[in-house]
């Protein structure tokens, strides 16, 4: 665990031969309700969870705590309700009639500073964190700001290419994936980790800490090695 910034998970459902979505990148509804009992429970453990532009433009819509017995742990714990709900987008190119906008959450926008100039003075986002985004490098420096304003736990919700910049400047601790019992296909369809990819020699080596099953589904829980 690197004390220099947050906590970072990933958590993605994807179906069994690695989409998370089909190749016209509708939105991915394919998990169960146990899947979506498990993400929410990622989520609440979280301060904060961060999303690329594409993932709230497919959904509309980000996904808030509404189970009572995760809201009361998150009371327990002396936290908000809701996590703060970061959408990352450089453009800043978002529709403001998106539903996200009428969601009872907490909302950061983390952009360039073209991208923040359409949202200045706007009542959107709760705080715009404005960036210098050169991935992978930005990333070391992003997530230190993020631990300075009190976000120790962050959950990287998708989509594939900001996974990847993330994976690639080795800012990831876990990888939760929920294996669906579906195939996709398609050469096109998005799967977890975007980008150009790394050569197997170099790629990220991960450790199995635990698997579960529920009914057709497949929940694992990945750490990433990393040298002593």
């Amino acid at each position: 665990m690197n004390p220099d910034r947050p906590f970072t998970k990933v958590v993605l459902a994807m179906s069994a031969d690695g989409k998370i979505a089909d190749q016209t990148r509708a939105p991915a509804r394919f998990g169960s309700a146990a899947d979506k009992r498990h993400l929410e429970a990622q989520i609440a453990d979280c301060d904060a969870v961060l999303f690329g532009a594409d993932t709230l433009r497919a959904y509309s819509t980000s996904l808030p705590i509404t189970t009572p017995a995760l809201l009361q742990q998150r009371q327990a714990q002396q936290r908000s309700p809701q996590p703060i709900h970061i959408v990352c987008s450089p453009s800043g190119k978002l529709d403001p009639n998106l539903r996200f906008f009428q969601q009872s959450l907490p909302r950061w926008l983390l952009t360039s500073a073209v991208g923040a100039q359409p949202w200045q003075g706007q009542p959107h986002f709760d705080r715009i964190l404005v960036e210098e985004f050169t991935p992978p490098n930005c990333w070391q420096s992003i997530l230190q700001k993020l631990l300075q304003r009190g976000i120790n736990q962050l959950a990287v919700l998708g989509g594939g290419q900001l996974v990847a910049s993330l994976v690639e400047a080795d800012q990831i601790d876990e990888l939760y994936l929920t294996i669906c019992p579906l195939i996709l296909g398609g050469q096109t369809a998005p799967t977890p980790v975007a980008g150009h990819g790394f050569p197997a020699a170099i790629a990220p080596r991960l450790e199995l800490l635990s698997v579960r099953s529920v009914e057709q589904e497949v929940f694992l829980r990945y750490r990433v090695r990393r040298p002593d």
